[in-house]
């Protein structure tokens, strides 16, 4: 971490700057929990605050605080204007990603603005770009880091229901629904805070995990029944999903959401991944059980990364090819992926 004196003073409500916060290329509950819930804290200090995202988000997202304020940049006649609004910025919140890369044609933006720049997330290998870095690998989410930032610049009593369930939402969906690894003691002591500051736990749960459009339901059957494959030999699962199956369903951002859940669910598999056809190649979901890493394997074969249990990555290959790469790649590969499990069944023995 760097200075904190420096980012409280930056923050100083004694001299109201222009804010531009940012998140990564299609937002999850913690990109946008963490965006909406730092802009509503810094509109309390007097901030006057943009949230910029890079591409849209899924409507189940669109319930929190200020949600309605969002600018999306892929919409081309918001571009110029968000183009002067970066150029005028005193200050830039970079939130839940640490690779400019990761905002697609708004990186170059950010990077080029000479405003005091912010960084907070917990993924791994960040570039060094930020005037101030709150960055913590073993935080289960960016807005758990959001919530402990607060607490350090002295503005806890500054925290409300609002920005209490916009940082519920991002720590309840990277824990995944408090199910995985990450789910530490500390994860806990600081949701409690959350619900006692007024976040509807229940009410957060069923607006993002339980509201389905009739569509997404139908194409979440059709690709349990027609599109899981599974590789027995591999403890592997994954999903392959075209663009002719997505405009069937009239899929949406955020439909395909989970997913890659299902695949990691069956009974004996360790690494699941979710194969999605875009117009510029596939993008890759993978899951994995606690002992085995994906994020490497993700990094070196597919252009990606993330944390250990979930990464991302994409493909220049058509679906066709990038499948056969990958069932190569995790048949050469299982003795690494699998090492520690081994490692760990022996220990036990």
């Amino acid at each position: 971490m760097h200075n904190l004196d420096l980012f409280k003073e930056q923050i100083s409500s004694s001299s109201p700057k222009k804010i531009i916060i940012t998140t990564h290329y299609k937002p999850d509950a913690d990109a946008l929990g963490s965006s909406l819930g730092v802009a509503n804290y810094l509109k309390k200090k007097g901030h006057q605050v943009l949230v910029v995202t890079p591409s849209d988000y899924p409507s189940f997202l669109n319930w929190m605080k200020g949600n309605d304020e969002v600018v999306n940049f892929e919409e081309r006649d918001k571009q110029e204007w968000v183009r002067d609004r970066v150029h005028e910025a005193d200050m830039i919140f970079c939130l839940d990603f640490s690779c400019l890369k990761r905002l697609h044609e708004l990186g170059e933006l950010v990077k080029q603005s000479k405003a005091f720049k912010v960084n907070v997330d917990h993924h791994q290998d960040p570039e060094d770009f930020a005037d101030f870095q709150f960055l913590s690998t073993k935080a289960a989410a960016t807005c758990e880091l959001v919530f402990e930032l607060i607490i350090l610049a002295g503005d806890k009593d500054l925290l409300d229901k609002d920005i209490a369930e916009c940082l519920y939402a991002g720590i309840m969906t990277d824990t995944g629904g408090f199910k995985h690894p990450n789910t530490t003691k500390n994860i806990h002591l600081v949701t409690a805070e959350l619900i006692g500051l007024g976040a509807d736990n229940a009410k957060i749960a069923r607006l993002i995990y339980d509201t389905n459009s009739l569509n997404r339901l139908k194409f979440l059957g059709f690709a349990l029944t027609r599109r899981l494959q599974i590789l027995e030999d591999c403890q592997t699962a994954y999903f392959a999903i075209s663009k002719k199956d997505l405009r069937k369903y009239d899929s949406q951002t955020g439909d395909t959401e989970g997913l890659v859940n299902y695949a990691l669910s069956l009974d004996g598999i360790k690494v699941a991944a979710l194969f999605t056809e875009k117009r510029d190649g596939v993008k890759i979901s993978f899951r994995s059980a606690e002992e085995v890493a994906v994020n490497k394997f993700a990094a070196t074969h597919f252009n990606g990364g993330g944390h250990k249990n979930a990464a991302g990555g994409v493909s220049e290959l058509n679906m066709k090819e990038t499948l056969e790469k990958f069932e190569y790649l995790i048949r050469e590969n299982k003795h690494i992926l699998f090492n520690q499990l081994e490692l760990i069944n022996e220990k036990n023995q």
